[in-house]
């Protein structure tokens, strides 16, 4: 009686002991069939429980190259759910850091907008426009992942896995282009800020960087780019429209008509290396934000690229031994 049990093929033992705790026989796929979250992420204690009862009640009947074989099953089931779950507080996160990788680049925007008109380059203007079309695809793809993690899709995880990869780029450029404009930034203030105040301040069709330069000086408490004394060289100063002033009023530490007509240390703002300096640190900073954000970013979907090849590459192995059990 025993030699004809332990005959009875591993697989029906399995089969029957599967029935008996969950009241089901486990179901084939036909090739071709699409297989469904629930039938590879299966509850891994029924599937414990059945292996360890039939091992239990008659432990000779699997052998120990059976036993080693379902113990590896069941650990790549393990490790597939794991990597599940993993992937979807990962999305979440991803996500969350796609809304703060699109707020920095509208900050930097809005609050900057100002002080972009006195650049020559548009390479600031541009690391922020690109953090922004980064974060907008980021959230969006946030939610392609957590849809795709929970059907188990291998076609939509390859789509998650490529966006991935896309958007990483992208945001590794936006950090590039922020640390190089970075690099230049000293040497094109020191040669553009100069001409753009001296020689665009208060001139027709020229608002936006009047109004650029009163909220610099205003806001930095300096005046002139490099010294106080850089306004006598302006088209402004040396128009009649300056009614008699020396500086522009907003360079007067408080500012009220005509108070540029007078330039005493007590009226106006004196102060070591001009506006170039402040709006330099300022600018350097941000550009910093911007190049870490986007870097730290693209850092995180480089992780997550990679779990994503791996839950794929862990349900493809799942569908190929399904389907080699046909």
């Amino acid at each position: 009686m025993y030699i004809r049990i332990a005959k009875i093929p591993v697989k029906i033992i399995v089969i029957l002991f599967h029935f008996l705790l969950t009241g089901r026989a486990p179901v084939k796929q036909q090739a071709g069939d699409r297989i469904k979250h629930n039938e590879i992420t299966e509850p891994l204690v029924t599937k414990l429980s059945t292996i360890y009862a039939v091992s239990i009640i008659s432990p000779k009947l699997f052998s120990e190259e059976e036993m080693s074989r379902l113990y590896k099953d069941d650990q790549d089931d393990w490790m597939t759910v794991c990597l599940k779950y993993l992937l979807f507080v990962f999305n979440f996160l991803f996500w969350l850091g796609g809304a703060a990788v699109m707020a920095v680049g509208i900050w930097t925007l809005i609050e900057k907008s100002d002080y972009l008109s006195l650049l020559a380059s548009s390479a600031f203007a541009v690391s922020a426009y690109i953090l922004i079309l980064a974060g907008g695809l980021v959230m969006v793809t946030g939610f392609l992942g957590c849809y795709a993690v929970i059907q188990e899709q291998r076609s939509c995880l390859s789509t998650y896995f490529s966006c991935l990869l896309l958007i990483f780029l992208i945001e590794l450029v936006a950090g590039v282009l922020a640390y190089v404009y970075y690099q230049r930034l000293s040497e094109e203030l020191k040669q553009h800020l100069h001409q753009t105040m001296t020689g665009n301040y208060a001139q027709l069709d020229r608002d936006s960087i009047t109004q650029a330069v009163d909220r610099l000086q205003q806001e930095f408490k300096c005046c002139g780019s490099n010294r106080s004394s850089d306004w006598m060289q302006s088209v402004y100063v040396n128009s009649s429209e300056a009614d008699g002033r020396v500086v522009p009023d907003s360079c007067c530490k408080t500012p009220t008509p005509l108070c540029g007509r007078r330039d005493h240390p007590s009226n106006i703002y004196r102060v070591e290396g001009g506006c170039i300096t402040k709006l330099e640190q300022y600018l350097a900073d941000h550009l910093l934000i911007i190049g870490a954000v986007g870097i730290g970013v693209a850092c995180l979907q480089l992780a997550g690229a990679i779990l994503t090849s791996c839950f794929i590459y862990l349900l493809y192995k799942e569908e190929e031994e399904l389907f080699s059990d046909v």
